[in-house]
């Protein structure tokens, strides 16, 4: 049976910064490898398409971004989870848990079915974007292999913020690292055509992972049923006052998942605005932003962490608790951020030669990949602000801070630079930075707002 000592304390109330800091590392460096290892996948498939020719890393890239839009719009729908368990169990309603956890899932489930339904349409949704008809083509294959796993990787979402929320981090990490080991050996068949399987190319990637995600869902349920204490949580209880719960849910869920929806439909058009450059410009920007993805995961395993310490400290009533929590995240994230930067910019042809080996676009990469260095710092310190008003529950003025920053500075700055002046990809990326920057200074300024008034947990 799997034995709660995995379990990272959440309580009795710190005493210290210094112990601050202890519990947030111990609680998000797990959380950082899962979501580092979530990208690996994503990143391993980047490569490995690369090598398929760069046609096929433009249709990964053009197919990958409406995809991950969907996919990150669902995760900001979820994340009400891993909120309202941190708060039960802050509260010592351990029991309450168990149902938190099934709601996510039917939602899970339940989105997971109808974005699959749009992916499957794919090429369709392209050629609204106005892309050519060879990238339309390609990239829709690409976006109806990402179909197939869409229920899957809702479903492992609930389960791994459900851990999350109770403190148990390192199943999640696990499990990752189990992932991305098949995900390698599958995209060694898909994409090339080994063991017998005709090629996939992009397609081939993509559907790789999508399998992987299925695995990952069964292995962390395994777990969870397997849990010694998993009665404590609930987890057998029925399924009580759903209605009640389903309304916390949304009221938590809808606001995040429009944040995320004006964040990643704001990249989504930047890739567009990319694709409209040609394939070879595509392909960089997508290599670039996928570096600088890479470095944002440390940031999102900080902001799960810094959201649970906050929502713990939310459920004790703890207002000083939560102020620390938060502004210790804030600190930490900056820490890290600061040399994965200089590695960036220390290295850039290094990087960009891990994608591909075409001339034309590991020279665009490295202009990008300049950019990113900058870029980097201010996106984990919005990412670790946005988890501390998701603990504390304030999600709607995040939201509408998310829609000024992203549509009416970041998109606007983008096109201007990298179309208008013709700055091509660093012009993109330029713009990308001025949001990122603003949205930085503004979330900053909500959360010590938030921070100085009494707390309450969410209702």
């Amino acid at each position: 049976m799997a034995s709660s000592s995995s379990r990272v304390s959440l309580g009795p109330p710190p005493q210290s910064v210094a112990d601050h800091v202890v519990r947030t590392l111990k609680l998000g460096v797990p959380v950082i490898i899962m979501r580092c290892g979530m990208l690996l996948m994503m990143t391993v498939d980047t490569i490995m398409t690369g090598g398929a020719g760069g046609n096929e890393l433009a249709y990964l890239a053009i197919g990958f971004a409406p995809h991950i839009t969907m996919m990150v719009i669902g995760f900001g729908l979820l994340a009400g989870c891993v909120i309202l368990v941190a708060q039960a169990d802050g509260a010592g309603r351990r029991e309450d848990c168990g149902n938190i956890l099934w709601t996510a899932m039917l939602n899970g489930a339940a989105l997971g079915l109808i974005w699959a339904v749009c992916l499957f349409n794919g090429e369709a949704i392209l050629w609204l974007f106005g892309q050519e008809a060879d990238l339309a083509r390609g990239g829709g294959e690409v976006m109806a292999m990402y179909a197939w796993g869409m229920p899957g990787v809702f479903l492992f979402t609930s389960c791994s913020m459900f851990l999350e929320g109770i403190g148990r981090t390192k199943p999640g990490m696990v499990v990752m690292i189990i992932a991305n080991f098949a995900n390698i050996f599958l995209n060694w068949v898909l994409i090339y055509g080994n063991l017998g399987f005709e090629a996939g190319g992009a397609s081939g990637a993509v559907l790789a992972t999508s399998l992987t995600r299925w695995l990952m869902l069964g292995c962390i349920v395994v777990y969870i049923l397997s849990m010694a204490d998993k009665h404590a949580y609930g987890l057998f209880r029925p399924l009580r006052r759903f209605g009640q719960l389903e309304r916390r849910f949304l009221r938590l869920g809808t606001p995040m998942g429009l944040s995320y929806a004006f964040e990643t439909s704001a990249f989504m058009f930047v890739t567009m605005m990319a694709g409209h450059l040609g394939a070879p410009q595509v392909a960089a920007f997508q290599a670039a932003m996928n570096v600088n993805a890479f470095c944002f995961m440390v940031a999102i395993g900080m902001s799960t962490a810094t959201a649970v310490r906050v929502g713990n400290a939310v459920g004790r009533r703890d207002r000083a608790a939560m102020a620390t929590a938060g502004w210790v995240g804030t600190g930490l994230i900056f820490i890290l951020m600061l040399p994965l930067a200089a590695v960036v910019a220390l290295i850039p042809e290094t990087l960009a030669a891990i994608y591909t080996q075409d001339p034309v676009i590991i020279s665009i990469i490295v202009t990008g990949l300049f950019v990113a260095a900058f870029l980097i710092a201010f996106d984990g310190l919005q990412a670790v602000l946005v988890g501390a008003l998701r603990g504390a529950a304030d999600v709607w003025p995040a939201t509408w801070l998310g829609l000024m920053s992203f549509w009416g500075v970041m998109l606007p700055l983008a096109w201007f630079f990298g179309h208008h002046l013709e700055w091509g990809v660093p012009g993109l990326m330029w713009g990308i930075v001025g949001g990122i920057a603003l949205a930085t200074l503004l979330l900053a300024w909500r959360f010590r707002v938030v921070s100085l008034r009494d707390v309450k947990p969410f209702t």
